[in-house]
């Protein structure tokens, strides 16, 4: 059986900007599984759900390694923050590679958001101080400028050990109110000196010097094909009011690709159907994220449009503003989405999850403490698989 003639555009080849060719245009995007052990290493859990699907996607993205304690995004997230996870991520690079995908490491700080550290230390990092009531009451520090530095250099030292442990490419999350995004926002960043929230320029600072430093590790450590992609939110709004435009966005982002060989563009927050998202404030008001994002960015970069993208038909619309598509959950069910798909069986393709399934999908046990929430926030695979997995987490 072939491709159904609509979903032939899917299965184009792709090329990036460095010149890697990728099979088609679904990508497998990060997904957490907290199967890896509570000191951030990998293990067997990680790599069996990797090579599970390992020919789901050409091209593929781990769940977040964490750059420094202080910025731990899940509780059983793998660490990149020293020498000793190198081992076990090259494991995990091996495991994903093994039918060809080219296997990118997602490096992340989640600042305020790291639960983990207010956890284990009481402390909690942001570009200004911030009192929070979750999940405990608490006062979010201030980074100095000598933090920064060293922040900095955490995601320079994280590219080095992802290159040595055998990745085609790293990603670096500036999406989903991690670090980054909270310097280039104006409801998190109040500072007064050249990172501050005096000008767009300084607000843009951090970010552009974290991919100033991890550039500079790629062009003295890294194969001359190794991939660098960004993961960001083009827009962030609380109700009537803004934290940066997406023409603020559109600016970073032009700044990021004049210090960095960026080699794709994914677009990524919060919610149900994310790349179905509006833009909700300025001139672009009322039209689609992702299509704003591409007029301005296609041409130079791969664009990458994720969130919600759950069924061939999702893939085909996400398509349209977009040269490449990412899913996560329902690759935790069926990763033979995409093969079913382009062999035309896409009748086939099933969400659904019983128990009796969890060996064959090499699913992890811890997988569904955290899993379970994210596809509640998202709604991308059925109340009923939802509920399969709240019983095994229970």
């Amino acid at each position: 059986m072939k491709t159904t003639e609509q979903y032939r555009p899917l299965f184009e080849t792709i090329a990036l900007p460095n010149g890697i060719e990728l099979d088609n245009r679904f990508v497998l995007s990060p997904m957490v599984t907290n199967s890896s052990t509570v000191e951030g290493y990998v293990t067997q859990e990680d790599l069996s759900y990797a090579k599970r699907r390992a020919h789901s996607a050409p091209l593929q993205i781990t769940g977040s390694a964490y750059i420094e304690e202080y910025g731990q995004l899940f509780e059983y997230g793998f660490g990149i923050d020293d020498d000793h996870s190198i081992a076990g991520l090259k494991k995990l690079a091996q495991a994903m590679k093994k039918d060809g995908a080219k296997a990118i490491i997602q490096l992340t700080h989640a600042g305020r958001f790291s639960k983990i550290s207010l956890k284990d230390f009481g402390v909690v990092y942001g570009p200004s101080e911030m009192n929070l009531k979750t999940p405990i009451e608490h006062t979010v520090l201030p980074m100095t400028k000598r933090k920064i530095r060293h922040v900095i250099t955490q995601y320079a030292d994280a590219t080095r050990r992802a290159i040595q442990a055998g990745f085609d490419g790293i990603e670096i999350s500036g999406a989903q109110r991690l670090l980054i995004q909270t310097f280039l926002s104006t409801f998190s960043n109040q500072r007064d000196d050249e990172y501050g929230a005096q000008s767009l320029e300084n607000r843009s600072r951090f970010g552009i010097e974290v991919l100033q430093a991890v550039q500079k590790v790629i062009d003295e450590e890294a194969p001359a094909d190794f991939i660098l992609g960004y993961r960001g939110t083009p827009e962030e709004t609380r109700g009537h009011e803004i934290g940066y435009s997406v023409e603020d966005f559109l600016y970073f982002m032009d700044q990021l690709m004049e210090v960095a060989d960026i080699q794709y563009l994914a677009t990524a927050s919060w919610g149900k159907n994310i790349y179905k998202q509006t833009i909700r404030q300025g001139k672009f008001k009322g039209k689609w994220m992702n299509q704003v994002v591409f007029d301005h960015i296609a041409g130079r970069i791969p664009v990458m449009a994720s969130g919600g993208i759950n069924s061939p038909e999702k893939a085909l619309e996400a398509f349209q503003f977009a040269d490449m598509v990412g899913a996560s959950t329902p690759f935790v069910t069926e990763p033979e989405f995409v093969t079913k798909l382009e062999a035309g069986r896409e009748d086939e393709i099933n969400l659904g999850f019983t128990q009796d399934e969890l060996a064959d999908l090499a699913i992890p046990e811890r997988a569904f403490k955290d899993i379970v929430e994210l596809m509640d926030i998202g709604g991308s695979l059925s109340d009923d698989t939802r509920k399969e997995f709240s019983k095994l987490r229970k």
